[in-house]
């Protein structure tokens, strides 16, 4: 009988420790969010600027978690929302997400030199101010 008693709670610790979920990747390019948005508040605390690409990209997000952390994200490491509101409708977005990607480009060095209607925070921290 206790011999029962040790395999029946042997069998079900094993069954419970067995019977959890994977966790996710912890990267702003994963499309789960419970790996996406840690990736983000990570980013924020490590001032990492090679994720603004994809927290750009994650602006146009259908999920509005992915959004709100998205642009709260870019907030802390440039200083700019560019009218942003993550709980707005797609149409509503796009002006902001226009100019965040208009941002981008000049980051990256890859449009001409015309400024978003704001002043904006270059990625290195410095203003143009």
């Amino acid at each position: 009988m206790f011999r029962e008693a040790i395999l029946a709670s042997i069998t079900l610790a094993l069954a419970i420790g067995g019977c959890t979920a994977p966790r996710p990747d912890i990267e702003v390019t994963n499309s789960d969010p419970s790996g996406k948005i840690p990736a983000m508040k990570k980013a924020v605390r490590e001032h990492d600027l090679k994720v603004v690409r994809q927290l750009v990209k994650d602006l146009d997000s259908d999920d509005p978690a992915v959004r709100l952390f998205s642009i709260h994200a870019l907030q802390q490491l440039t200083g700019q929302r560019y009218g942003y509101d993550y709980f707005a409708d797609e149409l509503q977005r796009k002006p902001a997400l226009s100019r965040w990607q208009v941002w981008l480009a000049q980051q990256e060095g890859t449009a001409p030199s015309t400024r978003p209607a704001d002043d904006s925070r270059l990625v290195g921290g410095k203003t143009g101010e």
